[in-house]
């Protein structure tokens, strides 16, 4: 089929790279020509910089891999064309155009994959499992903690030029670590409300934030707190929740699992596969969209996820100026 991929950043490359590995090679690329990638590996794959006029070449799918701030001004007029779309998280820095996607896609029968590549982890599918299966008794609590240095992120580009810490391209740490916003949800259930602080902390050189601090409380009435940062060397990611029989804790580091349940006073390791690599969360993410474009399966990361993922994201933005707990039912637009 041929698939359009909307920006060439550094995730557009990955998916790029990720389609010819499971051979799909008719791409065409929707480029504003910002990225500062070498382009040696595009050389041989058409290039359009009109999107309505790349929209006429008929594409099956579109990857929305352009800066999040952008991200409507190309998925809207693909929905509108009947594309199918992976859409990468965030899926904007605001809800404004959401109905008009929302209507579209289903008018024209777009089907919308959100690109929240976490949920596609063995460690926090081990977790999904291990919660099903009640292993820690009733969720009390947890603690996700993830923070990187920003700079050294894409050691080839200037971080400050970069979307991630540009508040007109949809930056800042909140939408760029986004991800725990919706594996939380994913694994725990349904966010109600948000109590947040963000700030600009550091002498990083942008006009977002570069840390937040949020206690997340769900309709089940439990709560727990995230941090994200852009500061943090080394670098971590973990997840620890804690149930009335045990707890089960998550490093991203090595991915594995560790299981304490009450009675039996010795930490169960649950190992993921020796030859996992990050790129295969990608990879499993991109083969599980071209089975959405086929009509074989369902999106397993929704639209409605991404949006309550931004929901979550804006409200942590408004406690933090109003200095309130924000409830998720105020958030609708900005």
């Amino acid at each position: 089929m041929k698939i359009c991929i909307a920006g060439f950043g550094s995730i557009g490359r990955r998916h790029m790279r990720n389609l010819l590995t499971l051979g799909e090679s008719d791409l065409i690329l929707y480029r504003t020509h910002q990225s500062t990638l070498p382009e040696d590996e595009i050389a041989q794959i058409p290039v359009e910089t009109d999107f309505q006029r790349l929209l006429e070449t008929h594409p099956a799918a579109v990857i929305v891999a352009n800066p999040s701030a952008l991200h409507m001004q190309v998925a809207i007029p693909a929905a509108k064309a009947g594309c199918h779309i992976f859409m990468e998280k965030p899926i904007a820095d605001d809800l404004n155009q959401v109905e008009e996607l929302i209507s579209v896609a289903a008018k024209s029968g777009s089907r919308i994959l959100v690109g929240f590549q976490y949920r596609f982890h063995p460690g926090l599918k081990i977790i999904k499992r291990l919660l099903a299966e009640n292993a820690i008794g009733q969720v009390v609590n947890f603690n996700c903690r993830w923070g990187e240095y920003l700079p050294a992120w894409h050691p080839w580009e200037d971080y400050r030029k970069s979307y991630a810490a540009r508040k007109d391209l949809g930056g800042g740490v909140v939408n760029t670590l986004s991800h725990p916003l919706d594996y939380l949800a994913w694994l725990i259930g349904p966010i109600a409300a948000v109590q947040a602080s963000t700030c600009h902390a550091s002498e990083l050189e942008m006009d977002v934030e570069d840390t937040a601090d949020a206690i997340l409380h769900f309709t089940s009435e439990l709560s727990g707190t995230v941090h994200l940062d852009y500061l943090q060397r080394p670098g971590q990611h973990t997840l620890e929740i804690v149930g009335m029989q045990g707890t089960l804790r998550w490093n991203n580091q090595d991915g594995h699992v560790q299981l304490y349940q009450v009675g039996k006073d010795v930490w169960e390791n649950f190992a993921i596969p020796d030859n996992f690599d990050r790129n295969n969360m990608f990879i499993e993410e991109m083969r599980h969209f071209l089975a959405i474009c086929r009509g074989e399966v369902e999106p397993f990361c929704t639209l409605q996820d991404g949006i309550l993922a931004q929901q979550v994201a804006l409200a942590i933005h408004r406690s933090s100026a109003q200095k309130r707990q924000i409830l998720l039912s105020e958030i609708t637009t900005l």
